[in-house]
């Protein structure tokens, strides 16, 4: 295999896929990407055994001899990024013979490595072509960047540990939790013939979220689903649980409901949670009307910090505990200008909509509450 190619478009296209590539592995070929010659293009490959990433690299190829052992070659990650990021943007030359010794040759230098033989380097999962989902790349994007802060990092829990797509014929949902937060978010622009329900892992959706763009064809077969933009692929295997029913833990009957402007309603959360405790990190929301005053002390600094924002707010008198954190991410989370919180009693959920909704979607939060002494 012998081609040359941007070193800059060489390098973006190996960060792709370096992103699959294991940090650490008991299997060493698993540390190298496998380059394999497909027309007018390289196909580069890498795998942790539950995620992949393929990207096509467009090149220009020397034909000058009979196709060999060289043109599948797997090539060590680091050394070649490493070199990579070291060089200006010129152009490299790439060759790799039979023995899968590597050469890289610009107009400053040349660089020797040692590759693999290709034929050692794991089969990436290969998907039915039945049962696609047809989609814009940029709804995709937005679901994975708006769920993705709730999902959870517990391993005692793996259903949680991804985002649960629900798709159908008149929408698709896109939901995220970790038990203390919920994101449901419904698109439009996400449908299916037939009903489709999967959890991704987070860190699969985190990859195809960095290059999602144009149109998008979703797989789903035999434990694995694979993202399709193209140029680039990401595969991924579906976490085999059985997700929770969210729907039973979002309240419906809140007859309490604030209106606040998002910015201000934010910049004091995250003021007065710099004054919360270390342990807990708690804040207490005091809901009266027309106003919203937020609050925080930590005994053990001996600090403590209140502000008072102003609202839509005319039901019953309200206190509740929030993880400031938490509150913090759910509000960064919204667009509209302004932001619908939705209580029943200190002691359940809180909803947070947007005041305005996107065109083509519905997105609903859910944060629980932390108790406060005052009605524990």
């Amino acid at each position: 295999m012998k081609f040359t190619v941007s070193s800059a478009e060489f390098l973006k296209a190996l960060n792709v896929v370096g992103g699959a590539v294991p940090s650490k592995s008991t299997l060493p070929i698993l540390s190298c990407i496998l380059f394999e010659k497909a027309d007018d293009v390289v196909r580069l490959s890498a795998t942790d055994l539950e995620i992949s990433i393929i990207q096509h690299l467009p090149v220009q190829f020397e034909t000058n001899g009979a196709q060999g052992r060289g043109e599948r070659v797997a090539v060590p990650a680091k050394r070649l990024l490493d070199t990579l990021r070291a060089l200006p943007d010129i152009p490299v030359h790439f060759s790799a013979d039979e023995d899968f010794n590597l050469l890289l040759t610009t107009d400053q230098g040349r660089y020797k490595m040692v590759g693999f033989d290709g034929a050692d380097y794991p089969a990436l999962p290969d998907l039915s072509e039945n049962r696609r989902i047809q989609l814009d790349a940029g709804v995709l994007k937005r679901a994975i960047n708006k769920t993705s802060f709730a999902v959870s990092k517990d391993a005692l829990r793996p259903a949680m540990m991804g985002i649960y797509f629900q798709i159908g014929p008149e929408e698709g949902r896109a939901v995220a939790t970790d038990g203390h937060r919920l994101v449901r978010l419904k698109l439009d622009g996400m449908t299916s013939g037939q009903q489709t329900n999967f959890i991704v892992p987070e860190k699969a959706l985190a990859l195809a979220g960095r290059v999602a763009e144009g149109e998008c064809s979703i797989a789903v077969d035999n434990g694995y689903v694979g993202f399709d933009f193209g140029r680039s692929i990401v595969l991924a295997r579906i976490i085999d649980e059985t997700y929770p029913n969210y729907e039973a833990v979002i309240p419906i009957d809140n007859e309490r409901r604030l209106t606040v402007n998002r910015d201000a309603m934010l910049s004091a959360v995250r003021r007065v949670g710099l004054y919360s405790s270390t342990m807990t990190n708690q804040i207490r929301i005091s809901a009266q009307h027309n106003k919203v005053e937020i609050s925080a002390e930590d005994i053990e600094r001996s600090s403590e910090a209140k502000e008072t924002v102003l609202c839509d707010y005319d039901s019953e008198p309200l206190v509740i505990g929030f993880n400031a954190a938490y509150l913090t991410e759910v509000l960064s989370n919204v667009d509209s200008e302004d932001v619908v919180l939705e209580f029943s009693s200190p002691n359940r959920a809180g909803v947070v909509t947007p005041a305005e909704q996107e065109p083509g979607e519905e997105m609903l939060m859910l944060i629980m509450p932390v108790m406060l002494n005052t009605y524990a």
